[in-house]
């Protein structure tokens, strides 16, 4: 391990004090250091691939039977890193109609790490035919719910057995969406996130005002719940302090070394994290829509990571067509990224259009 360390994890740390921070105004470098890998011997930001196309581009219309999704569109776009122009996309998502029971599908998985990449598309891969066979998806939303989960660790547990797959310091976010009829069922991993936008419910709700609503709550480790787990298991939640005073974002580590420097409290792979407290376990929300509710976006934190729900929400309202709103709040998103950062992370976006009849 402590060889390992030295050609991995620690290169990173290298002419950085790895100890808690205090809190600082953050401007340029500082900035870029926020999403600087700590496990990395290429000192990758994490997520981060080339600009030149897109990956897992999506657009679909929906009108299946009840359903109250009217039409939806997702796109997953490359990042940019002027120093690592061949890096893979480590977003993946998911768009798959279930016909038996009516139900969409809509995920968003974000890798991290070396192998961050090939544990994402694994689950993209995996996850829609292992969920529909599940004999609890075609129940109702508690059963809908232990599926989501007990496919997830089904799947998590061929992926640690995949030895083509590095997962000792690499993993992926998840946000997993059922929509059936009324029913929103989703199982947050992560940072990943999904919100939902409310208007009036008269015939002119699109001249009035969208309220922005989180579903899930990102798993950040410097949330209280997620750090108390963490601390209780003996890891260490704390932003890194470089030579140069520049802090980073709150990270988990080990109790006894400064590895793996994780950027949340939830993730699907990362054994070494797993070992310090982090877990792979989907926390859910269920939500009943409403003729008030008229958007849904599920997004990886290269949305979120400038720009608030409102203002994904507002930008959405203004357009009549999902795959013109994922175009517009990819555009503005980048636009934010190299503006704050010179780099952009890659950004996958799912928008869906609602119509939820009384």
């Amino acid at each position: 391990m402590a060889d390992g360390a030295k050609k991995g994890p620690f290169a990173a740390l290298r002419g950085a004090a790895a100890k808690p921070a205090a809190a600082k105004e953050e401007t340029g470098l500082g900035k870029t250091r926020r999403r600087l890998s700590v496990v990395s011997d290429n000192k990758l930001v994490e997520g981060l691939s080339g600009l030149a196309t897109e990956d897992a581009t999506k657009a679909t219309d929906s009108s299946a039977g009840d359903h109250v999704i009217t039409s939806y569109a997702g796109v997953s776009k490359k990042g940019y890193a002027p120093y690592n122009p061949r890096k893979k996309n480590q977003d993946a998502l998911i768009m798959e109609h279930h016909a038996e029971t009516g139900s969409l599908l809509l995920c968003v998985f974000d890798g991290h790490g070396e192998a961050g990449d090939g544990v994402a598309q694994f689950f993209r891969n995996q996850m829609p035919p292992t969920l529909f066979a599940h004999p609890g998806f075609v129940g109702g939303v508690e059963e809908v719910k232990q599926a989501i989960a007990e496919s997830t660790a089904f799947l998590e547990r061929n992926l640690l057995r995949d030895s083509s797959i590095d997962t000792e310091f690499s993993g992926t976010t998840a946000v997993m969406c059922v929509i059936r009829g009324k029913d929103l069922i989703v199982g947050n991993i992560g940072d990943s996130r999904i919100s939902k936008g409310t208007c009036a419910a008269s015939a002119d709700w699109k001249k009035g005002a969208v309220v922005a609503t989180q579903v899930s709550d990102d798993h950040k480790p410097d949330r209280p719940d997620e750090k108390a787990r963490i601390l209780k298991e003996g890891g260490r939640v704390f932003a890194v302090e470089y030579d140069d005073g520049i802090d980073g974002p709150p990270r988990v580590w080990l109790g006894h070394m400064d590895v793996p420097g994780l950027a949340m409290a939830r993730s699907l792979g990362d054994t070494v994290a797993h070992s310090a407290g982090v877990i792979s376990d989907p926390e859910f929300t269920h939500t009943i829509l409403t003729p008030e509710d008229k958007y849904l976006v599920i997004a990886s934190d290269g949305l979120w990571e400038f720009m608030t729900d409102q203002e994904v929400l507002d930008i959405m309202h203004t357009q009549t067509e999902p795959r013109r709103s994922v175009d517009l709040l990819i555009m503005d998103a980048n636009g934010r990224w190299m503006k704050e950062e010179q780099v952009i992370d890659d950004t996958t976006v799912i928008v869906a259009h609602l119509d939820v009849k009384a």
